[in-house]
């Protein structure tokens, strides 16, 4: 087995971590404000709209998701060897922490006194309505969840606490993961927020309590992605609001 870089070697910001912060950046930015023309673009190739779309956010998560593995496999190697070591353990806390994220969310939609759902979740619950799991899947349950996770977890908290303060590294997270999930037409509204937010705090809690482990944090963000998945192609279309 090969050895692994100490973890002061493993947490320094690399020239792949600006490459893949600022196409997320850039990319993010020119898909927020000009989705259509991108997406027509995109259709005078692949004609049918909701594959269309597909294909934006496959190729937004493809380039990033690259630069991000190419920037932290070693980190990948690491804490997937850690986590071998404790396998049912790994396994029995997903749902736990699945479970938590499900209570800390409800309660802070409760405080804002309404549920509101974003753009952003309303236009994937339409997309996957439109698309065959293996389209999905790949998506919103691998790539999707493993770039947010790098960026908003291993980036800034992972070496950003090497500068800053890690519970401000922390909050930034949380803020940050759950602006970028209703940024749009509904602007930062707090209902909106709030799911997110309880989210964005379990994964922060799971990342920093397990001392760093991206892959853990990734695992529960991929199941709860899973889940999510599988209600919207299990329960009918009416009783989403659809």
């Amino acid at each position: 087995m090969g050895t692994i870089p100490p973890a002061g070697r493993l947490y320094r910001f690399s020239a792949l971590d600006a490459v893949a912060f600022g196409l997320y950046v850039v990319l993010a930015a020119v898909l927020t404000a000009a989705p259509a023309p991108v997406t027509n673009l995109v259709r005078q190739a692949i004609p049918d709209a909701a594959t269309a779309v597909f294909a934006v956010n496959v190729a937004f998560y493809v380039s990033v998701g690259l630069f991000a593995v190419a920037a932290a496999w070693r980190v990948i190697a690491r804490d997937m060897r850690i986590l071998a070591t404790r396998p049912w353990f790994t396994v029995a806390m997903i749902p736990v922490s699945i479970v938590a994220m499900l209570v800390l969310s409800a309660i802070l939609v409760s405080l804002t006194g309404s549920a509101r759902a974003s753009q952003n979740q309303l236009g994937l619950q339409s997309l996957v309505q439109q698309l065959p799991p293996w389209y999905v899947v790949p998506l919103l349950v691998v790539l999707g969840p493993f770039v947010e996770e790098y960026l908003f977890r291993h980036l800034l908290i992972g070496k950003l606490s090497r500068h800053v303060n890690i519970w401000l590294c922390c909050a930034l997270s949380v803020a940050c993961f759950a602006a970028v999930h209703v940024v749009g037409r509904e602007g930062l509204v707090l209902p909106a927020l709030a799911p997110y937010l309880g989210m964005g705090g379990i994964l922060v809690a799971a990342y920093v309590w397990t001392g760093k482990n991206v892959m853990f944090s990734y695992f529960i963000h991929a199941s709860k992605n899973l889940l999510a998945v599988v209600l919207i192609y299990v329960v009918p279309q009416q009783l989403l609001g659809g």
